[in-house]
C-alpha cells in the first residue's frame, strides 16, 4: 500500500537509538509497508537486514559527502512496488493513524504533510510491548512540544509527482520549496497535522561539521536556498489549501484560505521572504 523511503545518518550513538526506534515503528504498520534505506553509512546495511528493509547503498552525494535527495526520490519513484510513497526523516515515529489517513484520501494527485511533535527520547523503545503506542503518546502529552509550521519531517505523494532537484538532505530549504513547487502546480497540499501523529525524537547536529544549535548550516544550506530560487520560492503548512482531520477533508477557515490563495502570487511571497530575513 505504502512505500517509505529515507536517508539515515550513520547508526552511531544517540542517532542509532532514535533511528532504530523510528524504523521499527514503520515496520509495525499494517498493512505492511515497503521500506527503503538509502546510503552506505555505518550501520545502514545491518539495520536494513535486521529490520526487513530494502538497502540501496548507492546514492549520489555533494562534494561534502552529503546524500542528494534527488537521487533517492528518483529511484523510489521508479522502482517502489507501491504507487503511494512517503519520504520521511529517519528519526520520526509513526502510528497506525498514518495508514488510516492515507487510505482516506480519494484524490488522484496530492501532497500530504504535517507538523510533528518534538520529544526527548534517550532509550530504545520496547516494541514487543503491545502497550508501546499508549505509553509513548502519554509521554508526548506530558512532555512533547508541537513544532512550528515550517518544520516538516514527511511527505506523502503518488508516484511520479515530484521532480526533485539536487538538494542536500538534512539542510534547510528543500521542504519549503517542495510545498511551493506542488502548490504552484495547483495540486492539493493537505495538512495532516490533526490526522497523523508524528513524533520527532530530539537530537543535536554534531553529525555534520556544519552543525549548529538548531540545524545544519554551512555552504550546503546556502546552496539549497539557491537551488530553490530564493526564499520567495518557499511555503509552509500555513499555505496548505486542505486540512485532514479525524472526520475527513475540509477547507481551512476563511482567513487562512485567503492567505493560501495569496501564496500563489509572487509579490506576496516576496513580502514574506523579506519578513523572514528581518526576523533572522
Amino acid at each position: 500500500m505504502l512505500t517509505i523511503f529515507t536517508i539515515p545518518k550513520p547508526f552511531r550513538g544517540h542517532n542509532k537509538i532514535i533511528q532504530r526506534n523510528a524504523i521499527k515503528s514503520w515496520v509495525k504498520l499494517a498493512p505492511e509497508c515497503e521500506i527503503i534505506l538509502f546510503g552506505a553509512d555505518d550501520g545502514v546495511e545491518a539495520a536494513a537486514h535486521e529490520l526487513g528493509a530494502i538497502h540501496m547503498p548507492t546514492v549520489e552525494k555533494t562534494e561534502f559527502d552529503t546524500p542528494l535527495l534527488s537521487s533517492a526520490f528518483d529511484f523510489a519513484q521508479k522502482f517502489a512496488k507501491n504507487n503511494i510513497l512517503m519520504y520521511a526523516n529517519s528519526d520520526v515515529i509513526f502510528f497506525q493513524d498514518l495508514i488510516e489517513a492515507v487510505q482516506s484520501i480519494e484524490k488522484s494527485s496530492f501532497l500530504l504533510c504535517g507538523r510533528r511533535w518534538d520529544l526527548d527520547v534517550k532509550e530504545e523503545i520496547d516494541f514487543k510491548d503491545n502497550g508501546w503506542p499508549d505509553k509513548l503518546l502519554e509521554r508526548v502529552k506530558n512532555k512533547g512540544k508541537l513544532h512550528g509550521l515550517s518544520g516538516i519531517d514527511y511527505f506523502i505523494f503518488p508516484r511520479h509527482l515530484i521532480n526533485m532537484p539536487a538538494f542536500a538532505v538534512g539542510r534547510p530549504g528543500w521542504d519549503s520549496w517542495l510545498i511551493y513547487h506542488v502548490r504552484s502546480r495547483k495540486i492539493p497540499i493537505i495538512d495532516t497535522t490533526e490526522a497523523i501523529m508524528v513524533i520527532h525524537q530530539n537530537h543535536d547536529y554534531s553529525h555534520s561539521k556544519f552543525g549548529e544549535k538548531k540545524r545544519v548550516g554551512g555552504p550546503e544550506w546556502q546552496r539549497n536556498i539557491e537551488i530553490a530560487g530564493g526564499l520567495s520560492n518557499m511555503m509552509t503548512l500555513r499555505d496548505a489549501d486542505w486540512l485532514l482531520g479525524k472526520t475527513g477533508l475540509r477547507r481551512p477557515n476563511f482567513l487562512a484560505r485567503i492567505f493560501s490563495i495569496l501564496s500563489l502570487y509572487k509579490p506576496w511571497r516576496v513580502l514574506l521572504s523579506i519578513r523572514r530575513k528581518l526576523q533572522k
